[in-house]
């Protein structure tokens, strides 16, 4: 069981006198969670036999691959559904499709956990922004009762951009969604909770809602002065966009066509 992540079967051939059984375990492992059925038990052992392999399969479960799986996916995420709906549900897909830190990471998006409660005072924050060069710093309200034209304005942060430079973005309160376009052009969302700080690389299609609380406090942070000049899709002449797709094509190994 190499790769916790992925759907796998789990196939004992048991022999005997008369045929060769075999016992399928279906397995599934989700980014947060730790879920798993067991089905397709195509045999007529005894109880003791198949009891045998099902102990033994859950020892796999149980060992130190799963249970690191399970301690460093803290952020949610997944591929969104094709819905109209109000922009602020989570959209999942159904059956659910979540995606890991991992998958996020091979697109550019960066993710830490940190302390939100005392973030004025957090030594990884402050390490984080001095290994990055972020110098700049401020904070958003973002909800109606702060924020002039607010249902203008979140129009605007949904509407489908990249920028040419990083956005960095720090949850303190309150929750919301990030939105990234990945190598297929599908969206994934990104749930934004307290603690979660994230770092969209720059030339990613992307875009921002809030859920239906209809509030966040966010952080952002910037090398140098802030920029937040948004360049609505398409941008496939934009040399930063070029730069994104050309790095995509590195890292899975295949020409990224434009979109």
């Amino acid at each position: 069981m190499d790769d916790p992540l992925k759907y796998r079967v789990f196939s004992t051939r048991m022999n005997s006198l008369d045929s060769t059984r075999k016992l399928n375990i279906k397995t599934k492992v989700g980014f947060q969670d730790f879920i798993y059925s067991l089905a397709d038990v195509h045999v007529a052992s005894s109880t003791k036999e198949v009891s045998s392999y099902i102990s033994t399969f859950v020892m796999c479960l149980k060992s130190k691959h799963f249970t690191r799986q399970r301690s460093v996916m803290a952020l949610e995420a997944w591929f969104m559904d094709d819905s109209n709906e109000d922009q602020r549900l989570p959209h999942h897909r159904n059956p659910k499709e979540f995606v890991t830190v991992d998958y996020l990471a091979d697109l550019g998006v960066v993710h830490w956990k940190l302390n939100h409660e005392n973030y004025e005072n957090d030594s990884k924050l402050s390490k984080i922004r001095e290994e990055r060069g972020y110098d700049y710093m401020d904070l958003l309200d973002l909800c109606p009762e702060k924020v002039s034209n607010y249902e203008e304005k979140l129009k605007n942060f949904f509407t489908e951009h990249i920028h040419k430079d990083e956005e960095i973005r720090y949850c303190l309160e309150g929750s919301g969604y990030f939105d990234v376009r990945d190598k297929d052009d599908r969206w994934i969302r990104i749930l934004m909770k307290p603690g979660d700080l994230i770092v969209l690389p720059a030339g990613i299609y992307h875009r921002f809602t809030l859920d239906t609380s209809n509030y966040i406090k966010l952080m952002s942070l910037f090398v140098g002065e802030p920029v937040w000049t948004p360049y609505n899709r398409p941008q496939e002449e934009h040399p930063v966009r070029k730069e994104y797709i050309k790095s995509l094509t590195q890292k899975f190994g295949e020409t990224i066509r434009g979109y």
